[in-house]
């Protein structure tokens, strides 16, 4: 089991370029690090070929590794032309990340459309998620869904959006979001999720009233190896902010042979 340390360059590295995320990370101790898209390094689907292979060289020779793409892709709109848009976007996404050797992408949904019945919603994110499922299977890349939105970031409901997918390449991008905490705890939610997890988003570490030592030990006792990326917001000072949030990380973890930064 490996837990490794990473980023979501949102916000705290929106505004770095490429080269400066290839650098700073391994600096600052991280290992990996998932681009969201429509930020200052660039690395989106209008690259061509030439520029996705240095793309693709540059991390090849780092010690950094792209280990998602972040889109905003999701599906839970009642106009079906809006939800085959996002599914062509998705469809796009993931051929970027297969010329970049990314092994995921991570999607959304957000909420339940006003008046609408949740059930019906569930089914029709299900539905798109399990169509860019296969799309990403073709090209072997996962389609890892942020727990996320009014009512869909509920893990009773997420897990119901799974079920509707029911395709073995999607998955689920944990989000540490407050919801999920009950008398404390997150085992009863993190248990509806658990098998499908394939990678983590991690708030502010300083936050206590969520429960991060649990998050980390219910990793590590189900043997997930996972990145677990700092989703947090800019900084005049991120330098710090990311060794203090690598030092909390280091702390917070089971024990010190059941993860790696």
């Amino acid at each position: 089991m490996a837990l490794r340390l990473g980023i979501v360059t949102y916000n705290i590295a929106k505004d770095w370029d490429l080269d400066t995320i290839l650098t700073k990370l391994p600096r600052l101790g991280y290992s990996c690090v998932e681009l969201r898209t429509t930020h200052r390094h660039g690395v989106e689907v209008t690259l061509n070929t030439a520029q996705r292979a240095t793309v693709k060289a540059k991390f090849a020779d780092s010690p950094l590794t792209l280990c998602s793409l972040g889109s905003a892709f999701e599906y839970q709109s009642s106009d079906p032309a809006v939800v085959q848009r996002n599914i062509d976007g998705t469809r796009e996404y993931i051929r970027l990340a297969h010329d970049l050797g990314v092994p995921g992408i991570k999607v959304r949904p957000n909420g339940v459309p006003r008046g609408e019945d949740p059930e019906r919603v569930f089914e029709r994110i299900g539905k798109a998620l399990r169509i860019v499922g296969q799309d990403g299977q073709d090209f072997g890349v996962e389609i890892r869904v942020e727990v996320h939105g009014g009512v869909t970031q509920d893990p009773p409901n997420m897990a119901k959006i799974l079920a509707a997918a029911d395709h073995p390449n999607v998955f689920v991008c944990w989000n540490s979001n407050p919801g999920e905490v009950k008398n404390g705890s997150i085992r009863a939610s993190f248990d509806l999720l658990a098998d499908n997890i394939r990678i983590v988003h991690l708030r502010d570490l300083c936050d206590d009233t969520y429960p991060w030592r649990e998050l980390f030990a219910l990793l590590v006792q189900r043997g997930l190896q996972v990145e677990t990326l700092a989703e947090i917001g800019d900084n005049p000072d991120p330098d710090r902010i990311l060794r203090y949030f690598r030092a909390l990380w280091l702390a917070y973890q089971p024990d010190s042979d059941s993860a790696q930064p």
